[in-house]
């Protein structure tokens, strides 16, 4: 076992985690007051419900024919073997070129991957879902869709056995940029088209309530974003500092890209868009981190922010209400970001003379999650909003939600309210 590299996957693990608190801090400021606890426990609501799930099988379905995984829990934990904590041969060899860890740290890091994906589908549904509707759909989501598709992606071996869009299709997705990104953004788009549009709908319809809050959050993505790419490699070596500086310049060029856009569009760049703009150049990077050089990670991250910036007013043009641009930032940057690697991808890019084989396997893979995301979340959400409904009572949208749905306020300064 290799200490070093198991203590990297470790230290990953806890950075990634730490960036679904801070994208609930992201979500929270960008919402109105008396929206922003119920925006935040969309989040945290998500961590605790897919951090179980995961435990109990979620694991065993997405490396299903890794070790003793079978389909229920967790080998070598649940009753199987519990003094047999090395990784397995099969991922010891995929996953740990440089030395193996305990296949426990490698459950660890893959657990909080799948808690930010579902968690980042909240932000189409501010304002207006219920916590109960979205906690049956993040399970339901979680179960049917992220867990599989994470399997296609990550679920890879030199065997050839492992994740189909990796291995048989030959796509490159360093960090998930299908499985996590696409699959949030066309699940986004799906559950935005079964909630309905909020209130007034419209450019504008509300302002960010607290623009500190989510350049904080903000920054905690960035930072977490860190263990989300570099982390990937599950090893601290030349590849992974390739990562961490593509990581730095990409979302660095996509918020000149972001803001230059405003100011063309707007006369002023603002700083929700320089955090909009960094966030989309982490989403773009994702799947290219370890594909490209950091002179074309720069230029990604320009053509990631601005299209993004343009992106987020698709919305308006076709009518449907993701709240807080999931789709413009997460379904458009991951596909720009995927794509890319077809492009300009060392040793496979179309620009390097290596022809359209690779961009090819990019678009079919990113085709694929898409559409199986965007048809299974827009089934699950409707089969919701049938049963036990999935939007509040138009009331309590009107006056804000955090009191009807959790009993709680935000803010409430001098207040002499009893408790």
């Amino acid at each position: 076992m290799d200490q070093g590299n198991t203590a990297f996957v470790l230290f990953s693990a806890a950075l990634v985690l730490l960036m679904t608190p801070g994208l609930a801090f992201f979500y929270g400021g960008l919402v109105k007051a008396k929206s922003v606890v119920s925006m935040i426990m969309l989040s945290f609501g998500s961590l605790a419900l897919i951090a179980v799930l995961w435990v109990l099988y979620g694991y065993a379905i997405t490396f299903a024919d890794v070790g003793d995984a079978g389909w229920v829990g967790i080998p070598h934990l649940l009753g199987i073997d519990t003094t047999a904590i090395g990784l397995s041969a099969q991922v010891a060899e995929s996953a740990a070129p440089t030395g193996a860890f305990p296949e426990l740290a490698f459950v660890s890091f893959q657990a909080t991957f799948a808690i930010i994906t579902v968690a980042l589908i909240s932000g189409a549904i501010a304002d207006r879902a219920k916590f109960g509707a979205w906690m049956v759909f993040a399970g339901i989501w979680a179960t049917l869709v992220y867990f599989p598709v994470a399997g296609w992606v990550f679920n890879f071996t030199p065997e050839d056995d492992g994740g189909w869009i990796v291995d048989k299709l030959g796509a490159i997705d360093f960090a998930g940029g299908t499985a996590v990104h696409i699959n949030a953004g066309a699940a986004a788009l799906a559950i935005a088209i079964v909630l309905g549009k909020r209130f007034g709908f419209s450019r504008g319809i509300t302002q960010p309530h607290n623009v500190p809050l989510t350049l904080i959050g903000a920054s905690l993505l960035w930072f977490g974003w860190f263990g989300f790419n570099a982390g990937s490699q599950l090893a601290a070596d030349g590849v992974a500092s390739l990562v961490v500086i593509n990581t730095i310049a990409a979302p660095a060029a996509a918020m000149l890209g972001w803001i230059s856009i405003e100011k063309i569009r707007h006369g002023k760049g603002t700083s929700i868009g320089a955090a909009s703009g960094a966030i989309a150049g982490l989403v773009a990077i994702t799947p290219a981190c370890a594909s490209i050089e950091p002179v074309w990670a720069i230029v990604l991250g320009v053509i990631a922010g601005s299209a993004c910036a343009l992106a987020v007013d698709l919305k308006f043009r076709f009518g449907f209400d993701d709240s807080l641009d999931v789709v413009g930032i997460h379904l458009v940057g991951g596909v720009i970001g995927t794509l890319f690697i077809g492009l300009v991808g060392a040793d496979v890019g179309l620009f390097f003379g290596f022809g359209f084989d690779q961009l090819a396997a990019q678009a079919l893979g990113a085709a694929a999650v898409f559409g199986y995301s965007f048809v299974m979340a827009l089934a699950i959400g409707f089969a919701i909003e049938k049963t036990m409904g999935f939007r509040v009572q138009a009331e309590a949208e009107l006056a804000g939600i955090d009191t009807s749905v959790h009993g709680e306020e935000a803010y409430s300064f001098g207040s002499d309210r009893q408790v």
